[in-house]
């Protein structure tokens, strides 16, 4: 019997380049890459119209689009992670000196739902006592998943403004960087980001010592955020019940191969500088895949987008992530 013929749209990462090369095949499986750049558009092309057998999805999404019956399946396989004290500007005329100091200001993300703004806003509640409820949130694009409700202190942009712009001019305060917000502007495209802008000099980190602050909250909770994680078609599922397995062992083994690269020192080395920091601190495997070695992180995801008023309710994480065999071994 011929191989299922599947398509599978994820975007280039080190961890992942094995598998787009071709270098690790996925057993039993022909595999039809999808290039999408962004690989942000993947995400509402898969939520909205399922176009993909296999796709990349930011954990928030996820979780949202199977709080609102959308027939996909996560499995515990992570291809992207950060920490979140880092990544939200504030203009330094704005008066926020402390995290409380944004409550009754506007602040920009691309979309409320962005798994960004999800951490950051989790964290800012959770440990340092700001309400959410009591700032304004401007976002300047779609929601992925189009049936989501938005709580009544989320405002859309002007027609015409991006959150570039607003931040710019002072109309907003405070704003998420990069493609989470004021980096880029309109829905994603190719080349977006060159619309947008962060880092002027009239900005400022929210929190100037982010790195120490990242490093004693993961020492205390545990918690290492989230981004890309893998998703399958439950009808994709239904018919290869072998794919879950081929697929984490297939990711695992990219992984593990840009590891040792990573260790090795050798030169020109994918994500280096994005993960060579947090080894320290979270330990030699930097993308850990598995849902127990991820529980925490996980649980606190789906809290906080339930604190937030993103899913009706806190979901445990088996119904959402599919526990594959090679996963309980990791």
């Amino acid at each position: 019997m011929s191989s299922p013929s599947l398509s599978m749209a994820i975007a280039s990462y080190g961890c992942t380049r094995a598998i787009k090369n071709g270098d690790v095949p996925l057993r039993g499986v022909d595999v039809r890459p999808v290039e999408v750049s962004p690989i942000i558009a993947a995400f509402r092309r898969m939520v909205r119209d399922l176009e993909f057998d296999i796709c990349e999805l930011a954990p928030t999404t996820y979780v949202i689009a199977r709080a609102a019956g959308v027939p996909i399946t996560a499995l515990p396989i992570f291809l992207s992670r950060r920490f979140h004290h880092s990544g939200l500007q504030v203009r330094t005329d704005a008066g926020i000196d402390a995290p409380k100091d944004l409550e009754g200001k506007k602040v920009g993300v691309r979309a409320y739902s962005v798994t960004t703004g999800v951490w950051t806003r989790g964290i800012l509640a959770n440990e340092y006592g700001v309400d959410n409820d009591r700032i304004e949130w401007i976002v300047d694009d779609e929601e992925h998943v189009t049936s989501l409700k938005l709580p009544p202190n989320v405002s859309h942009a002007p027609e015409g403004k991006s959150l570039s712009a607003m931040m710019a001019s002072g109309e907003i305060q405070a704003g998420f960087t990069s493609r989470a917000g004021i980096g880029r502007s309109g829905a994603p495209t190719a080349g977006w980001e060159a619309a947008g802008k962060d880092d002027t000099p009239g900005y400022r980190e929210l929190f100037d010592n982010a790195p120490e602050l990242e490093a004693a909250w993961y020492r205390k909770t545990g918690v290492y955020p989230v981004h890309g994680c893998v998703v399958v078609r439950n009808d994709v599922l239904r018919a290869f019940p072998f794919l879950p397995d081929v697929l984490f062992e297939a990711f695992e083994e990219a992984k593990q191969r840009w590891l040792a690269d990573l260790r090795s020192g050798a030169p020109d080395v994918p994500d280096r500088d994005k993960y060579a920091g947090v080894i320290p601190f979270v330990g030699e495997d930097p993308l850990p895949n598995g849902l127990e070695a991820n529980r925490a992180t996980l649980e606190t995801l789906v809290t906080y987008a339930w604190q937030q008023k993103l899913i009706p309710r806190r979901i445990p994480v088996e119904e959402l992530f599919l526990d594959t065999r090679k996963a309980n071994a990791a």
